[in-house]
């Protein structure tokens, strides 16, 4: 695809929460419809819920917030289905800049947030 087809698809990217376990396959359909080998995520540490699909990661945070979410508690990563282990979460975002919460970079510093980040994308997404 080139020019305004792509940017129609990806415009058209929309959000949404994932409360429940989706498989695999959702996950890779999504990515199919957007960015092609990743999904934009954005992960609600708190409430264990996350939000996928959007063109930014800005958008998914946006809903969660209106949700209910608090901001300290939201963390945007990218998912890459196809990959596995270490390297099918990446912990890169805008969102993640958040210097009031010790988080001074794109990428979610705290070992101990990136562990929970990653037990809540294994169980929602089986």
């Amino acid at each position: 695809m080139c020019g305004a087809t792509e940017n129609a698809r990806i415009s058209a990217m929309e959000a949404k929460i994932v409360e429940k376990p989706i498989s695999k396959s959702e996950l890779k359909a999504l990515a199919e419809e957007g960015f092609g080998d990743m999904v934009k995520a954005v992960v609600d540490v708190e409430k264990k819920v996350m939000a996928l699909g959007s063109e930014l990661h800005a958008e998914a945070e946006i809903l969660l917030i209106e949700q209910g979410s608090k901001r300290e508690h939201v963390w945007g990563i990218n998912i890459y289905p196809e990959k596995s282990g270490d390297e099918w979460i990446e912990f890169d975002s805008m969102v993640n800049i958040k210097p009031q919460f010790n988080n001074r970079s794109r990428n979610v510093e705290d070992p101990e947030i990136r562990a929970k980040i990653t037990a809540i994308v294994n169980k929602l997404i089986t």
